[in-house]
């Protein structure tokens, strides 16, 4: 039995959770956030707790119960503080903007690159190296901030590019110069 679709999930004041043809509405502070939940999982709200089960014993529901717990829980944690990614550019000459809510990045290549954020995501900067992602729904920030690595992923020999904070880039070494290569020995 899943230890983790077990727990129950707190309801806190502020936050409200409805149940509506088959999906999970949560509101709170920051914002409204909607899940489908499949017909294999039952959801039950009791005294300000939400409790999460599963109708049948198969495999998919085993799979899906704690599964569908994390993600209400989520859920709950988004509208109540959100969720945010930090990303750091490394490099000379990189930099990042925010030009009317749009991120222009400046990384290596001929011309600038505009992200355009979806909606319930916003960018913040802390100078010109430091992005912050934010919103409130977990997956779609997640989402965004694998986005913007990808436009330039840290490159393992000088380590340039855009990476997570915190994350560690393994440097290989160069080519070695052979020794006695390209000189001509006349005798």
């Amino acid at each position: 039995m899943s230890r983790v679709g077990k727990v129950p999930i707190q309801i806190p004041e502020n936050v409200t959770v409805n149940l509506k043809n088959g999906k999970v509405v949560v509101e709170g502070p920051l914002g409204k956030l909607e899940q489908e939940v499949r017909r294999e999982i039952k959801i039950e709200i009791k005294n300000g707790k939400i409790f999460v089960s599963r109708k049948k014993e198969s495999k998919l529901a085993k799979s899906l119960h704690g599964l569908t717990r994390t993600l209400i829980a989520n859920m709950v944690e988004g509208v109540t503080k959100g969720f945010s990614k930090v990303l750091e550019l490394h490099g000379t000459g990189y930099r990042a903007k925010l030009e009317e809510g749009r991120l222009v990045l400046a990384v290596g290549f001929s011309h600038p690159v505009v992200v355009k954020p979806l909606e319930g995501i916003e960018f913040k900067l802390k100078g010109e190296k430091v992005i912050i992602v934010s919103g409130i729904a977990k997956w779609l920030v997640g989402n965004t901030a694998a986005a913007i690595r990808a436009i330039k992923k840290p490159e393992p020999y000088k380590g340039k590019g855009i990476r997570y904070k915190g994350e560690v880039v393994r440097h290989k070494p160069g080519k070695a110069a052979k020794v006695g290569v390209g000189e001509a020995k006349y005798e």
